[in-house]
């Protein structure tokens, strides 16, 4: 455990940040999935859940909860297959 008073706030902001990425990233990973689904059920509403869904993943690459080509390859992929089913 931290012994200086600095040492331990930052074992403290260090919990919170974790927190708050570990919940971006799982909420990336939420929509990702729904919007994958929705393209493999034909759903109408792909359009409005890839909005969404780059939304998210841009917010979460801004805060670095996800690096930034992680984020760009999965918008890339999901508007790719989302194309892929709209021509289908």
């Amino acid at each position: 455990m931290a012994r200086h008073k600095s040492a331990q706030k930052r074992a403290r902001q260090d919990v919170k940040r974790r927190e708050h990425n570990r919940a971006l990233r799982s909420r990336t990973r939420s929509v990702v999935k729904d919007v994958r689904d929705a393209i493999a059920s034909g759903a109408g509403t792909v359009e409005q859940q890839l909005r969404a869904a780059e939304g998210a993943l841009r917010h979460a690459a801004s805060k670095g909860a996800v690096p930034k080509n992680r984020a760009s390859r999965l918008v890339s992929r999901l508007h790719k297959a989302a194309a892929r089913a709209k021509k289908s």
